[in-house]
């Protein structure tokens, strides 16, 4: 019976395993909570929740607080990518890996980049952790190298030595990651971490990008399961269309993110990773406002998706962000004008249109918007709607104020409740104040000056 009685108990506490997964912050955020989530493709899973705990502790002699939080996981959690998240926006996370061990880590979230992170506890996260810093040293060596041989146009043979050298020495750290990692959860991610490089220095700058682009996704495996449930999938793709091609120029940018969406979606195997990757690439440009991106996103990919990957909801919801982005015909509204209606869409005083969108309640603007009312005055062909955005009681503010803007079309928009609940301002999909939108003379969109100095260099430059 004892012998009985304490097979049970262990059984007992086999099937009650817990896993432990630990931070530490140093020191603590300006939060107290923390949301664990689970990875699956371009998505997070909810898994649990927690506060974190203020301690302190001595260090040199000086009191010094920490940020620590705890989770509990069961026997059953599933193996795979996760992150911890602290912060409702911004980079405010971690990311690690849990394969049935115990996870423990230290961070500075005022330093949120995932390579500053130290795991304490977990074999498969500190070995990754070893290889990425391994790897990435020899592969800076690597990039000077061929950086100086860019230089020299081909004549320093010191550097190509050099490149080869420090290539024979990277391939052998990658060879002995893969073999340490054989059968663990990161030996999928240290395979596709690889990156590619010539076996000869370029000597020519463009052969040399033309390469590095038309080979990143060279040891890349789409069709893995363990790679699409993380963020290494989509982190690579933002990567390729959003830094790798890149350019100043507005137009040739525009090209550059269909080129490099294009070769993403050729090599995507799978309609649930293209769905994912599309709905990624949409949000993601939505974010950046860029409208005829993501309407041509719309119309390529996820039109043509099944009829079971879109969601209405989805699109109303990203085409209504952009209702006010370059491209677009300016969202219409109207005001008073000494008793009389005047509409946006009916203006024709003007050969472009400035909307500048402030409040009397925001300091920056009430300084902001007189000096860009003088400069605007050497610009007569230009028509400036000023709109303030007001909460009822400072009605009586924003009158007074307007009295010293009396060659602008003055209008204000307020709402009982919250001030930017205002249709118009919703409409125009505003985050603060204040904002400029610079209308030709049909009212469509044509420039987004970010502040007063972006406007002044616009109007006084050649357009």
């Amino acid at each position: 019976m004892k012998k009985l009685l304490a097979l049970l108990i262990f059984a007992t506490t086999i099937v009650n395993a817990q896993y432990t997964i630990k931070g530490t912050m140093t020191p603590p955020d300006k939060g107290d909570w923390v949301i664990l989530y689970k990875i699956e493709g371009a998505k997070q899973k909810f898994v649990a929740n927690t506060n974190i705990q203020i301690d302190t502790v001595i260090i040199s002699g000086e009191k010094q607080a920490l940020g620590k939080f705890s989770f509990e996981l069961p026997n059953t959690t599933k193996p795979g990518a996760y992150r911890a998240t602290y912060r409702n926006t911004g980079a405010g996370f971690v990311d690690f890996f849990f394969n049935k061990e115990n996870v423990e880590f230290v961070f500075n979230p005022k330093f949120p980049d995932q390579s500053a992170v130290v795991f304490t506890s977990s074999r498969e996260n500190k070995l990754y952790s070893q290889y990425l810093q391994a790897y990435n040293n020899v592969q800076k060596k690597i990039d000077a190298a061929q950086a100086t041989f860019l230089e020299s146009q081909g004549e320093d043979k010191e550097a190509k030595k050099s490149y080869k050298k420090h290539l024979k020495e990277l391939e052998d750290v990658q060879e002995s990651y893969e073999t340490k990692s054989e059968g663990m959860l990161v030996h999928s991610f240290i395979k596709a971490s690889q990156r590619h490089n010539a076996s000869n220095p370029h000597d020519n700058l463009q052969e040399y990008l033309s390469e590095t682009v038309d080979n990143f996704f060279e040891f890349v495996d789409f069709k893995s399961e363990t790679l699409y449930n993380s963020s290494f999938l989509i982190d690579k793709i933002n990567d390729f269309v959003f830094y790798l091609n890149f350019s100043e120029d507005k137009q040739l940018q525009q090209k550059l993110i269909r080129q490099s969406v294009i070769k993403v979606m050729d090599q995507l195997p799978s309609d649930k990773l293209k769905t994912a990757v599309v709905n990624y690439l949409i949000s993601t440009l939505t974010d950046k406002r860029n409208g005829p991106a993501v309407d041509w996103m719309f119309s390529e990919y996820y039109d043509k998706l099944p009829q079971a990957s879109q969601d209405a909801e989805f699109k109303k919801e990203k085409l209504d962000i952009l209702q006010a982005t370059v491209g677009r015909i300016a969202p219409d509204f109207s005001w008073d004008e000494a008793g009389q209606e005047v509409k946006l869409s009916r203006l024709d005083d003007g050969k472009k249109y400035l909307l500048v969108f402030w409040s009397t309640g925001c300091p920056h603007c009430t300084k902001e918007v007189p000096e860009l009312y003088k400069f605007m005055l050497n610009h007569k062909d230009v028509s400036v709607i000023s709109f303030g955005i007001e909460n009822e009681d400072a009605i009586p503010t924003w009158n007074e104020f307007i009295k010293d803007l009396p060659e602008w079309h003055n209008a204000m928009g307020t709402h009982p409740e919250y001030k930017f609940d205002n249709e118009t301002v919703k409409k125009y999909n505003l985050l603060g104040t204040p904002s400029y939108f610079v209308l030709d003379r049909n009212k469509r969109i044509i420039a987004m000056p970010e502040h007063a100095e972006d406007v002044e260099k616009y109007f006084g430059g050649s357009h």
